[in-house]
């Protein structure tokens, strides 16, 4: 329904921001990362997220895209709602929890209030194969890189470009992350995580 809002930011709380478009403010629930890239009173814009229940229509914005995919990601698992993923979202950044659910690093999530150790591993089972292929929430196909344009891998390098790219990164900060990795010789998991391991330094 909502693609993105972009406007003056009029209130910010906790886990909260409000956004004035038009005389019209839309609260959208956040992430503390998204909190931090906002001001009062100055421009602000936010890909949105429209959570539908049968007692309430609740608005998620996050200041990227890569944050929203990220959500759209963890709301899609199996105990995980909401209030649940910005938690995990507050607790790091994209790149940085992306890492963790590829390479099974249980810390960061369940560093965020209210993730137990079994939500945690039903995250990293669920999701770490979608990550690391790059895959997002799309229904026409797998699409990288906010493209809009499906692509299908032909190798481990690809593949690995395709998952960095969904995290936001250029295709130069990609090809100067996987120089000096043994592309040929590494599985496609640990390829990602020295690329990754690189660039979130």
């Amino acid at each position: 329904m909502f693609y993105y809002l972009n406007g003056t930011v009029a209130h910010i709380e906790a886990y909260l921001a409000v956004i004035d478009c038009g005389g019209v403010g839309y609260a959208c629930r956040t992430t503390n990362t998204t909190l931090s890239a906002l001001k009062k009173g100055e421009k602000g814009k936010l890909f949105t997220h429209l959570n539908v229940r049968e007692d309430a229509f609740e608005l998620y914005g996050f200041a990227t895209q890569e944050e929203l995919t990220l959500f759209r990601h963890l709301i899609g698992v199996s105990g995980v709602g909401p209030k649940a993923a910005l938690a995990i979202l507050s607790s790091g950044t994209p790149s940085n929890l992306a890492l963790s659910i590829i390479t099974g690093d249980e810390r960061m999530l369940t560093s965020a209030p209210g993730v137990g150790k079994k939500i945690a591993q039903r995250i990293i089972l669920e999701l770490k194969d979608k990550l690391a292929k790059g895959q997002t929430l799309t229904s026409g196909g797998e699409t990288y890189g906010g493209t809009g344009v499906t692509v299908i891998p032909e190798n481990k390098a690809s593949e690995a470009c395709a998952a960095l790219a969904v995290l936001g990164y250029s295709q130069a900060e990609i090809n100067l992350a996987l120089k000096g990795i043994d592309l040929d010789g590494m599985p496609l998991e640990e390829i990602i995580k020295q690329a990754l391991k690189k660039m979130v330094k």
